[in-house]
C-alpha cells in the first residue's frame, strides 16, 4: 500500500511538472521568436547608445586662412588653426554616472514589457486549456445525448415513447452540437492568437496541459514586500528618480565654462610662428531654466513613483482578494460536485422510466452548468495568481 501510494505521489508530482514544463516551452518560444520584443530591445539600445552621444566631446574644428595682398606687393599671409573645445571635465564624470542609472531604467522598462508581454500569452494558454477542457465536457456531454437520441428514435418506432420527447431530445442534441461547434471555433481562434505572439511561427504541441492549481500564500504582507520589490516598473521609476536628481547637480555645474585648446601656425612675418590656442567660453545664457527644468522633472518623477507605488498595491490587494474569494469557490464546487449524482446515474433513471426527459435535462444541466463553472473559476484563479508572480523570471 505505501508503495502504491508513493507511487501515486510520484506520478501526480510528474504530471504537474510537464503541464508546467509545457507552458514555459511555449513561453520561452515566443520570447525567442516574438518581433515586438526585439523591437523594444532595440529600442532600448537605441536611447542607451543616445545617453552616451549626449556625452561625446564635440567634434574638432580645423581652419586655414589664406591672405593676399595688392598686386604689386609680393608674398602671402597663411594660418591653420587646429582647436578642440569640451565642457569642464568634472561635467562628463557626472552625466556619465547619471547615464548609468538611465540605462538601468531602460532596462528595467524592458524586462516589464518583456513581463507585460509574456503575461499575455500565459493567459492565452489558460484560456486553451478552458476551451479543451470545455471541448471535452461537451463532446461527452454529445455522446450522451446521442445515445439518448437513438434510444428514445427506437422507442418510438415501438410505440413506447411520444414524439414531444423525441423532438426534445433531439433539439437538446442540436444545441450541444452548435456549442461544442462554437466551442472548437474559439479554442482554434486562442490557437491562432498565441501563434501570431510566436512571429506566426507553429508549435511543437497541439494541445497545453492543466496547471495544478497553487495555493496562495497566508502572510500578505510578505507576499506584497517580495512582489514590490521585484516590480520592474517601480525599480525603472527608481531609477529616473535618482537620475533626475543627480541631473540637478550636472545642470548646475553647467555654468562652469567650457574650454577650448588647440594649435596655431601662422606665417605673416615670412617664417612660420607655431602656437596655442586657449579660450573659454562662458554659458551666459545656454544654461539658463535648465536648473529649474531638471528640479521640475525630478519632482513629477519623484510623484509619479508614488502614485505607480500606491497603484502597485491597490491591484495586488485587490488581486489577492479576488484569489481568496476563487480559492473558497472552487473548493465549494469540487465538494458539491463529489457529492452529485453521475450523470450514468441519471441516464439509467430516464431510460428506466423514473425521471421524465424534462426531469432528466434539467439535472443534467445543473451537473454540466456547474462542471463549467468550476472550469472557470479556476481558468480566472490561474490567470489571477499569474497577474500576482508575473515578475518572477521563466
Amino acid at each position: 500500500m505505501k508503495k502504491i501510494i508513493l507511487l501515486a505521489i510520484i506520478l501526480c508530482i510528474t504530471k504537474a511538472g510537464q503541464a508546467q514544463s509545457n507552458i514555459d516551452n511555449i513561453l520561452h518560444s515566443i520570447e525567442s521568436n516574438n518581433s515586438e520584443l526585439r523591437a523594444n530591445q532595440q529600442t532600448a539600445n537605441s536611447q542607451k547608445l543616445q545617453n552616451r552621444t549626449d556625452n561625446n566631446l564635440p567634434d574638432p574644428g580645423i581652419s586655414y586662412s589664406h591672405l593676399w595682398g595688392e598686386k604689386s606687393q609680393d608674398g602671402t599671409v597663411g594660418e591653420l588653426i587646429v582647436s578642440q573645445s569640451f565642457d569642464f571635465p568634472t561635467l562628463y564624470a557626472a552625466r556619465a554616472r547619471t547615464n548609468r542609472l538611465k540605462d538601468k531604467a531602460l532596462d528595467a522598462q524592458n524586462i516589464a514589457f518583456r513581463q507585460e508581454l509574456l503575461l499575455q500569452a500565459k493567459e492565452l494558454c489558460f484560456d486553451i486549456i478552458l476551451l479543451q477542457q470545455q471541448q471535452k465536457l461537451l463532446e461527452d456531454r454529445l455522446q450522451q445525448t446521442r445515445e439518448l437520441v437513438s434510444f428514445f428514435q427506437a422507442r418510438l418506432e415501438k410505440g413506447d415513447a411520444n414524439i414531444l420527447e423525441t423532438n426534445k431530445v433531439k433539439l437538446e442534441l442540436l444545441n450541444i452540437q452548435t456549442e461544442t461547434r462554437m466551442n472548437q471555433t474559439l479554442l482554434e481562434s486562442k490557437w491562432k492568437d498565441l501563434t501570431a505572439m510566436n512571429d506566426n511561427q507553429p508549435f511543437k504541441i497541439d494541445s497545453i496541459f492543466q496547471v495544478p492549481l497553487p495555493l496562495l500564500p497566508a502572510d500578505y504582507e510578505q507576499l506584497r514586500n517580495e512582489v514590490l520589490n521585484s516590480d520592474m516598473t517601480l525599480q525603472s521609476l527608481n531609477s529616473l528618480d535618482i537620475a533626475s536628481r543627480r541631473q540637478i547637480a550636472v545642470d548646475r555645474q553647467g555654468w562652469l565654462p567650457a574650454i577650448e585648446l588647440g594649435y596655431r601656425r601662422n606665417t605673416e612675418s615670412g617664417i612660420p610662428f607655431n602656437g596655442i590656442v586657449v579660450g573659454f567660453s562662458v554659458p551666459l545664457f545656454q544654461n539658463r531654466n535648465k536648473v529649474k527644468r531638471a528640479k521640475a522633472r525630478s519632482q513629477s518623477i519623484t510623484y509619479q513613483k508614488e502614485s505607480v507605488t500606491q497603484q502597485a498595491k491597490a491591484s495586488l490587494k485587490k488581486l489577492y482578494n479576488e484569489g481568496k474569494a476563487l480559492q473558497m469557490s472552487i473548493q465549494e464546487y469540487q465538494e458539491a460536485l463529489h457529492l452529485q449524482q453521475n450523470i450514468s446515474l441519471l441516464k439509467q433513471a430516464l431510460t428506466g422510466g423514473q425521471i421524465n426527459v424534462t426531469e432528466y435535462f434539467m439535472e443534467v444541466t445543473i451537473v454540466y452548468q456547474s462542471k463549467q463553472n468550476l472550469l472557470q473559476l479556476e481558468n480566472r484563479y490561474q490567470k489571477v495568481i499569474a497577474r500576482i508572480y508575473k515578475n518572477k523570471e521563466l
